[in-house]
């Protein structure tokens, strides 16, 4: 948080964005210097100056008492004292957040989670709390500029919390309602796009929360609609305002990947990893995203080089790290593959101990990737086919490979080639079933996004029609219905798309990426009824 004074100048002023080298901290502190010391770490954040951020993030005036107790008081009362611990209070429930959030990612470790659960409930009150206070202050809010500020921290944090919290399936869902949570996806949206259109220290971190929501979550979470000209008006003033700060160049690079430019976006990443070398984290999360830039293109020989510097620098999931490489190295060809030096049956066998367990539980992904490289403890193992277009599909990877007819039609070939391949082996393994639903599916999905609609439905049937004879990948079933399901609502057929997708998420349980679907049918569903999921 760069000290300006309350003197400064107008020049001071339009080069706030550059921040300082050294930064003094200010001896007294008041709301004003608070909210302006506040907007210049923000700064240091987006010019990539995390340490001099973090050395300024200092508690200044926050009670130890809850607001809960005084909010009478502070409706009441509108002096500068309660001015001031409404914004503390503020403050304190982004604080919570941010650090359960920070330690989840930073720490890479999954088991944070649970410690981060406490802090999100707290954060969650106290931002209740709040909104109940401008609800009944309203008229004040056009008062002042601290007034504003601290209506711009509550629609960041009822804005957020409504967003996630709707895309929870609805039996999850209300259980939490049961706690006291709430979502309404549509009252989140339009409360974050309210904050990202104001002049306040927080619109930033609204537009983030959006382009997060439009960019990852709509996509991995959802059914890939994501709104992107949205995101990119989001971020367009920002790259002019910080053109080099990592954080604005790694969802520049992001949106040009969901375009389909998956040119532009690797060039972005690298520029994104050379602007910074302190925050590690967001160089892991660019070797991730450049990992599958390459992997849509089958440049398996790049793909594999950021698996494998994910592999030796991330500690965030080894096991689906080094599953994911392998996997990679299992679409090379031989010859490729040996100058690695790797030996693929011995890698797939490490997956199963690099495991974690969160709350005495394994990661769905994780239990995916170690289960499906089971197949390689045999003394004679059965490989796997085409692993990586299967990740690729469980990262909803398809609907951005959508994007480039020339790449899907690339991966249809390499489907094909592996349906022939089953279809003329002459020793059939255990497997063969299971292995002949995954390709078929695969290729319904990318006949799907070359308009070839009618042969893709025939791909989907044909995986139902063979149920009965899947011993391993029951996921296979629940998940070609849901796709089916999308098929349906594509071409108009809304009725026959809610069937199929209810099929999925009423019948069928205890399969692998379980929840992973159902908030995929949740978000279909959704999208069904009118509900405002977005648009690409």
């Amino acid at each position: 948080m760069a000290h300006v004074g309350n003197g400064a100048s107008a020049e001071e002023e339009d080069c706030f964005e550059d921040a300082y080298d050294r930064i003094p901290a200010a001896c007294q502190m008041d709301l004003q210097t608070a909210i302006q010391e506040t907007q210049c770490a923000l700064n240091l954040v987006l010019n990539n100056k995390f340490s001099e951020a973090l050395d300024l993030l200092k508690p200044w005036f926050r009670k130890r008492n809850s607001m809960v107790g005084s909010l009478s008081s502070l409706i009441s009362k509108q002096s500068k004292r309660h001015e001031e611990e409404m914004h503390a209070e503020i403050c304190y429930a982004e604080c919570l957040l941010q650090k359960a959030t920070l330690t989840f990612v930073q720490d890479e470790n999954m088991i944070s989670f649970i410690k981060g659960g406490i802090k999100i409930r707290t954060s969650y009150q106290i931002y209740k709390d709040c909104q109940n206070v401008l609800n009944v202050t309203q008229d004040l809010a056009g008062q002042s500029d601290s007034f504003r500020q601290f209506e711009g921290g509550v629609r960041l944090g009822i804005g957020s919390f409504n967003l996630m919290l709707s895309l929870l399936p609805q039996r999850i869902l209300r259980l939490l309602e049961f706690i006291g949570f709430s979502g309404n996806r549509g009252f989140g949206l339009s409360q974050l796009r309210e904050g990202a259109s104001t002049n306040s220290l927080r619109s930033i971190l609204c537009a983030l929360t959006l382009l997060f929501y439009n960019t990852y979550v709509s996509l991995i979470l959802g059914t890939g609609e994501g709104n992107l000209v949205e995101a990119e008006a989001l971020l367009e003033p920002y790259q002019h305002k910080y053109p080099k700060g990592s954080i604005i160049l790694f969802y520049s690079a992001r949106i040009a990947t969901l375009r389909g430019n998956f040119e532009k976006a690797r060039a972005r990443y690298e520029e994104c990893i050379s602007s910074q070398e302190e925050w590690k984290q967001i160089h892991h999360l660019c070797y991730w995203e450049l990992m599958w830039t390459h992997s849509y293109q089958q440049e398996w020989q790049q793909a594999y080089h950021y698996a494998d510097l994910l592999c030796k620098e991330s500690r965030w999931s080894k096991a689906i790290y080094m599953y994911q490489k392998v996997a990679i190295l299992s679409m090379m060809s031989e010859e490729e593959a040996k100058k690695t030096g790797e030996d693929i049956v011995e890698l797939f066998r490490q997956v199963e101990g690099l495991k974690q367990r969160l709350a005495g539980k394994s990661i769905p992904t994780e239990k995916f990737a170690v289960r499906k490289s089971r197949r390689y403890k045999a003394a004679n193992p059965i490989p796997l086919v085409i692993p990586a277009l299967e990740m690729m599909y469980i990262w909803n990877g398809f609907t951005i490979v959508g994007k480039r007819p020339d790449c899907t039609e690339a991966l249809l070939i390499t489907i094909e080639a592996a349906e022939e391949q089953l279809r003329t082996d002459p020793n059939p393994s255990e497997f063969h079933p299971d292995d002949s639903c995954l390709v078929q599916m695969l290729k319904g999905l990318c006949l799907k996004h070359l308009g070839r609609l009618l042969q893709a439905e025939l791909c989907f049937t044909q995986v139902l029609s063979s149920e009965g004879r899947i011993r391993y990948d029951h996921y296979l079933i629940p998940f070609t219905l849901y796709e089916l399901g999308l098929l349906y609502k594509q071409q108009g057929d809304f009725t026959k798309a809610t069937a199929y997708i209810e099929n999925a998420k009423t019948n069928y349980k205890d399969y692998s990426m379980e929840s992973r679907l159902h908030f995929r049918i949740h978000a279909a569903l959704s999208s069904l009824r009118g509900s405002p999921v977005g648009t690409p």
